[in-house]
């Protein structure tokens, strides 16, 4: 049994549609990026207090497939699922689903953990500090 996605409420505002108010491109990737940081402070960890160790999480790679057009004024769930580790990719999988449960797109976000702590020179770290581990792991499991 797969675990329950984390979910992020919004509504299609006129800042992020385009001139004929479909909603346009880059508010997809913001969603995707506030969905990641809410679902990491639900598990007791906030993205700013890694930062401020010099961790960050970088996107490396992401996709999108856009099935139905979200509009202004949609009431969209955003729906995320953090799959297993591979290698030092953490993936997300998530879904923009509207009100009447149809999956306006679909987006894969790949992320590595960059430790900058060191001064100017960033390196890939393949081990989790602990706290980063624990809250992983919890994601993975899903929303209790």
């Amino acid at each position: 049994m797969e675990p329950q996605p984390w979910t992020l409420r919004r509504r299609v505002l006129p800042q992020h549609t385009d001139h004929a108010g479909v909603m346009w491109h880059g508010a997809y990737l913001a969603w995707l990026e506030e969905a990641r940081v809410e679902a990491l402070a639900s598990v007791g960890l906030e993205y700013s207090a890694l930062s401020a160790r010099g961790l960050e999480l970088p996107v490396v790679s992401l996709s999108i497939d856009y099935r139905q057009a979200l509009l202004h004024g949609d009431q969209v769930e955003l729906r995320s699922r953090v799959e297993p580790r591979r290698g030092v990719s953490m993936p997300w999988r998530s879904w923009f689903v509207r009100a009447d449960g149809a999956i306006a797109a679909q987006a894969r976000v790949e992320l590595v953990l960059v430790d900058r702590s060191a001064g100017a020179q960033r390196r890939l770290r393949r081990r989790l500090p602990d706290d980063l581990a624990a809250a992983v792991a919890a994601l993975e499991r899903g929303p209790q």
